[in-house]
């Protein structure tokens, strides 16, 4: 067993190359293989979100805090709260953040397949991202 007390564990901003505005990741599991799921709370300011990704077996997003969007791609935007839980397909295109004007945690629980639980994608413009 490996304990990781809250506290303790490191907290990284968001790749700016992944994530526009501020976002601040904190790693809660990322075990070794043979082990393929990983989890984090991430958390983004007003205004920051993911750039466009996909996830080759999928993602749960569990909202903690705060009020974001998401959206997938062809779909319309929508808005997420705390306590709503989000199931994005295994390949489906999509992006999540902050509202423009409030602050959004949510943890993120992936698998990785091949060494990998995402494909980064290019960036959401703020027209796209403004849009209902």
């Amino acid at each position: 067993m490996h304990l990781k007390r809250a506290g303790t564990r490191q907290v990284a901003s968001g790749p700016e190359e992944n994530f526009t505005g501020s976002v601040q990741v904190e790693m809660l599991n990322n075990p070794a293989d043979p082990a393929r799921a990983s989890c984090a709370s991430v958390t983004f300011q007003p205004g920051a979100r993911s750039a466009w990704h996909t996830h080759p077996l999928g993602q749960t997003l569990i909202v903690t805090d705060g009020i974001g969007w998401t959206r997938c791609e062809g779909e319309e935007k929508v808005e997420i709260r705390a306590g709503d839980v989000i199931w994005c397909p295994p390949g489906h295109k999509h992006w999540h953040g902050a509202t423009s004007d409030s602050a959004m945690t949510h943890i993120a629980i992936q698998e990785s397949l091949d060494g990998s639980p995402v494909t980064w994608m290019e960036k959401v413009s703020d027209e796209d991202y403004l849009a209902d």
